[in-house]
């Protein structure tokens, strides 16, 4: 979708009305938990996706199915808030139906509130963001250099990068490329039938592994080496184009 309107485009919408006809399935792939989807009510209006991997592939569900979740270990959880309190840094905590924030500050708000259009996120302490219940998400806003010093004390987990401000961290193993796994056990569907598009980096390992990867036109060269194909923009039409060039829908 458009990072500025946030909107998804008109030929985003018909393509994949036209892909749904024809029996293909849809599924969104996201590092969002669920409770901050706010932008795929176009899609959802229209009955398009059939389920959704969610959390960079740390929960997934189809319906009000959950078909897998893995939570961070807890020695990691209390590891990186450790490291985020210490330094005062803000950290973004989810687990299963809810979240929440810790040291917010106005770059949360910027980006979040009114960049990504997310309702305020509530704040927390560390104690009560943690203490006695499953974590499946972290998202400190660290740079990368604080990203490899935090590495080594969460051992147990997988660092993605989709924004440059923050990263998110989930469980040892869940990716993306999990996130699919999941979805094709589920219904039952083959690894050569599968297309994913995606434009951040943590859409790199559900790239190289999809029957086909397919990246935007707005990815970076990273994204980019990654997929099988490279379409034009979000905006010019890229997922209809992609498409149509694969002979999913009709030119």
């Amino acid at each position: 979708m458009n990072f500025e309107t946030h909107e998804i485009p008109r030929s985003t919408l018909e393509a994949l009305i036209a892909a749904k006809a024809k029996g293909i399935q849809i599924f969104i792939a996201t590092g969002r938990p669920g409770v901050i989807i706010n932008n795929l009510s176009a899609l959802q209006e229209h009955d398009l996706i059939d389920g959704y991997i969610t959390m960079n592939g740390g929960y997934c569900f189809v319906g009000e199915e959950v078909i897998y979740k893995s939570a961070i270990p807890a020695a990691d959880v209390q590891a990186l808030m450790g490291f985020c309190t210490g330094r005062n840094i803000p950290c973004i905590v989810v687990g299963e139906h809810d979240i929440c924030v810790c040291q917010p500050n106005e770059l949360v708000k910027q980006i979040f509130h009114d960049f990504l259009k997310v309702d305020v996120i509530p704040a927390k302490t560390p104690e009560e963001a943690i203490l006695g219940k499953e974590v499946f998400q972290m998202t400190p806003f660290i740079t990368e250099e604080e990203e490899k010093e935090v590495f080594p004390s969460i051992p147990h987990c997988e660092i993605g990068r989709w924004y440059p401000a923050f990263a998110d961290v989930t469980a040892q193993g869940n990716t993306k490329q999990k996130g699919i796994d999941e979805i094709i056990r589920h219904f039952g569907i083959r690894l050569d039938e599968t297309m994913a598009f995606g434009d951040g980096g943590n859409n790199i390992s559900m790239l190289r592994h999809a029957g086909i990867g397919i990246a935007m036109g707005n990815a970076s060269d990273e994204v980019k080496a990654a997929a099988n194909y490279v379409t034009t923009s979000v905006d010019d039409n890229g997922i209809a184009n992609a498409l149509k060039h694969f002979g999913i829908i009709e030119k």
